[in-house]
């Protein structure tokens, strides 16, 4: 028996160890953060024997929390929904920043999608935030079809994974910010010698040039970007 018993923690262990490698090599590598998040999702229902994993990030419009990614093929599962900071499983992990197990999600007063668990054969669940630079990013939940109590190495598991990929949003974060930064500098650089070239080709003064090109960008109903490039690409045929 004891024997058996060891067999099985070591298989688990590799099973942990084995979807640990395969996150954190897809978080390292240049795939688009949809599939990474589909992918933690993915392995990590295989590597917790979870009936449904599911993935739910923060929205910044509304402050809310919205399902993101599942491996889940479950057409009512997969149906927009959003919990505020605060409300339900989801929204409380947020708030305390803490993990939280619950044996059975039906007979948890905090649970808020009873109704959907049942009609899924939801029972146990493990939740954990995804926590970067002290910011709550979004939160990771496990759910089993029979009641399970998660042990440590389960919960240590979804931590470090939970980790991993809050770190993978926040750097895909950083360069969509570097990008827009990087492009309206550029769009700035290109409307300043749009300008010279209409004060110099018709004596224009530099803040007429520049309501030129807004009032050019309105009615063309294109971008200050747009209309001063047509500007240069025309002043190379002068």
């Amino acid at each position: 028996m004891f024997i058996k018993n060891s067999m099985t923690e070591i298989e688990t262990f590799e099973r942990h160890i084995e979807a640990l490698t395969r996150i954190s090599k897809a978080i390292t590598s240049d795939r688009y953060i949809e599939d990474i998040l589909r992918l933690v999702v993915t392995v990590m229902a295989e590597a917790m024997h979870s009936k449904i994993c599911s993935l739910w990030l923060l929205d910044d419009s509304d402050n809310a929390f919205k399902l993101r990614a599942t491996q889940s093929m479950s057409e009512d599962y997969l149906k927009e929904r959003s919990l505020k900071i605060g409300e339900g499983i989801v929204g409380q992990v947020a708030l305390t920043r803490e993990p939280r197990s619950v044996t059975n999600v039906l007979e948890e007063p905090d649970y808020k999608e009873k109704d959907l668990a049942e009609k899924e054969g939801l029972v146990s669940m493990l939740s954990v935030p995804m926590v970067v630079k002290d910011r709550v990013v979004g939160v990771i939940n496990c759910y089993t079809s029979h009641p399970h109590e998660f042990t440590e190495t389960e919960k240590n598991v979804l931590i470090t994974v939970a980790g991993e990929a809050a770190v993978a949003i926040e750097n895909t974060e950083l360069m969509v910010k570097t990008r827009v930064i990087r492009e309206e500098l550029e769009t700035r650089k290109l409307v300043e010698r749009a300008k010279e070239v209409l004060m110099r080709r018709r004596n224009m003064k530099g803040d007429e040039a520049y309501r030129w090109i807004q009032k050019r960008s309105m009615d063309l109903r294109k971008s200050l970007r747009g209309v001063s490039e047509a500007i240069l690409l025309s002043e190379e045929f002068y």
